[in-house]
């Protein structure tokens, strides 16, 4: 019998539909597994749902069915419960099936079959303008993961990365490294609040120096300031429009006074800083486990003139018009807010003019479906993405886009800010070094993605039963122990007579087992690694019940092979299920 049972109960209830409601025999069946032991091993509601629309009692309707269901070796028993459940309890053989298979399949234990489908996951692409912080590590986890899940679960996955390597925000990189440089020649110019205030800058000015020497130096700060609006005083904040304008202009003004000074040498400093930082960011994501099949530059879309021809599609379908010089796409035909600026009277394309061209590049290229994850506060950024998509005459539901709230940092029960240079962020770097990547990885995908995370710095270096990531590697370790001092191969236990695994602990921990490929299935469809985290931490929990129960090295050869087995089956699953969060399964702890 096949590991999952639900496609022989599904046949059996379609059989007995075919008696009792012909009509509706092609319904889908949807079956459970019941939270409660007592409520057997799976439940269906057909029952439930068929009884308006036949204008029945739903026991009456269940008991119908129940007496037309075809007989089945692999059943038990079944019953009637609650307001018209349908419960099945099978026979032990069809939980210890999975033993067999998990051992028998190895790594492959729990995978999908090819689906044939190309699916594209776009995460973390987080400006390169300073070192990832924890914010960016939970998508970065999440998009990893899920990726992982994806790909187990039979889809052909391309993880990719967009790198924003043109537009303002390099800019202003590119000016804050060149005036800390320009620092150590003892050019001071007043630095812009608004520019990048890292000590990273300060380090890559030196560094900037130390490569290049005064080369980009043959300036004084009045050439740096010619023309520039001053800056509003400090004590005007944010909150003040007008300041926060002014301030921008100066920056803006400085940005154009680099360009004009540095001439061709200016791509030098820019392509510096870029490369700098992208450069730290690949090193942490690859320190953490997190890689990428591609790394999508935004620049080549305007080097392609990509980015002309996506705004001149949107302006053939109708969708453009222009007001006060600038162009604007219709966006609030397609449920945004407001209408969006796609190039400005400058004639400078907007972020949003490159981000249409990045998507219609990904539809071009031929992914079946396209998933992008992003932070929680791009949510509103989503009705003009997929408008735009549909302006374009695409099939926007093959883009789906997950959101991912941060995580909020706690030590001793209270929020932490944990010091940095800067004292304005947490760097992901820091947040590794302080708890390890394997408690990084696991308490990132503990939540849905889109429900705030709350990350207890003591609970995942604790070493106890209590930390989840510690708790389930500590079930691994220990199989692995009993393995050690058992002796043999693990290969001798494929033919173990598992009906000797007949105590209700070990059946609940077959059946827990035999829903891993389920699990995973249900991940990648839902976009939901933390459904296999979830999984595990049943799966760890039913094992320890069990081997507190029983000796698994016990005195009779046939039980002692059976609970081996089992034990082996466990720990590959664990291993399998661990690898798709990308956590290690330690041998030893």
């Amino acid at each position: 019998m096949n590991s999952d049972p639900k496609t022989l109960l599904a046949e059996l209830i379609s059989a007995a539909l075919k008696s009792v409601a012909p009509e509706h025999a092609d319904m889908p069946i949807l079956l459970e597994r019941p939270k409660q032991a007592g409520h057997g091993d799976f439940s269906t509601n057909v029952a439930m749902r068929l009884a308006r629309t036949l204008k029945r009692n739903p026991r009456e309707l269940a008991a119908l069915l129940l007496a037309e269901l075809p007989a089945s070796k692999w059943v038990e028993k079944v019953e009637v419960a609650g307001a018209g459940f349908i419960n099945f309890t099978l026979i032990p053989e069809t939980k210890t099936t999975a033993v067999r298979e998990a051992l028998a399949q190895g790594p492959d234990w729990g995978r999908g079959a090819a689906k044939g489908l190309k699916v594209q996951v776009e995460f973390v692409s987080a400006n390169p303008t300073g070192p990832l912080h924890v914010g960016h590590g939970r998508g970065a986890a999440y998009g990893a993961s899920l990726s992982e899940v994806l790909a187990f679960a039979g889809f052909d996955v391309s993880r990719e990365y967009y790198v924003n390597d043109a537009g303002r925000q390099m800019d202003i990189l590119a000016l804050s490294t060149w005036l800390r440089y320009l620092a150590l020649f003892d050019i001071k110019v007043d630095f812009p609040p608004n520019a990048y205030q890292g000590g990273y800058v300060v380090d890559m000015g030196v560094e900037l120096r130390n490569a290049h020497g005064d080369r980009f130096a043959h300036v004084t700060a009045a050439d740096v300031l010619a023309g520039t609006p001053g800056l509003p005083p400090a004590e005007r904040d944010d909150d003040d429009k007008e300041a926060k304008a002014q301030r921008e202009q100066h920056l803006d003004a400085l940005i154009a006074n680099a360009k004009k000074l540095l001439g061709e040498d200016y791509q030098w400093v820019h392509g510096f800083a870029l490369n700098e930082q992208l450069g730290d960011g690949r090193d942490d994501l690859q320190e953490f486990g997190v890689r990428f099949d591609k790394w999508f530059s935004e620049k080549s879309l305007f080097d392609t003139g990509l980015v002309e021809r996506a705004v001149f599609g949107l302006e053939k379908a109708g969708y453009v018009y222009r007001q006060n010089g600038a162009k604007w796409f219709r966006s609030t035909a397609f449920g945004d807010e407001k209408d969006r600026v796609v190039q400005r009277e400058n004639g400078i394309y907007t972020y949003f003019a490159s981000d249409i061209a990045y998507h219609l590049n990904k539809y071009e290229r031929g992914f079946d479906r396209m998933i992008d994850i992003w932070g929680a506060d791009h949510h509103g950024y989503v009705p003009r993405v997929k408008g735009a998509i549909t302006a374009l005459g695409l099939d926007a539901a093959r883009l789906d886009v997950a959101l991912v709230q941060f995580a909020v940092l706690y030590r001793d029960g209270q929020k932490t800010s944990m010091s940095t240079r800067t004292g304005e962020f947490v760097t992901l770097r820091e947040l590794r070094d302080e708890v390890g990547n394997d408690a990084c990885r696991f308490f990132y995908v503990l939540r849905k993605s889109d429900q705030h995370l709350d990350f207890d710095l003591d609970l995942a270096k604790s070493q106890s039963k209590d930390n989840p990531v510690y708790y389930v590697q500590y079930a691994h370790a220990r199989i692995c122990s009993v393995l050690k001092a058992w002796g043999g191969k693990i290969s001798a236990l494929s033919g173990a007579d598992t009906g000797a695994l007949g105590s209700a602990p070990a059946l609940k921990l077959c059946a827990r087992l035999a829903a891993f490929p389920e699990t995973v299935q249900i991940a990648a469809n839902d976009y939901a690694p933390h459904q296999v985290a979830f999984y595990l931490r049943d799966l760890t929990a039913d094992f320890h019940s069990w081997y507190d129960e029983e000796r698994i090295l016990a005195d009779d050869e046939t039980v002692k092979l059976a609970r081996l087995a089992l034990a082996g089956a466990v720990k590959q699953t664990l291993a399998n299920g661990l690898a798709l969060l990308g956590v290690s399964a330690p041998e030893s702890m």
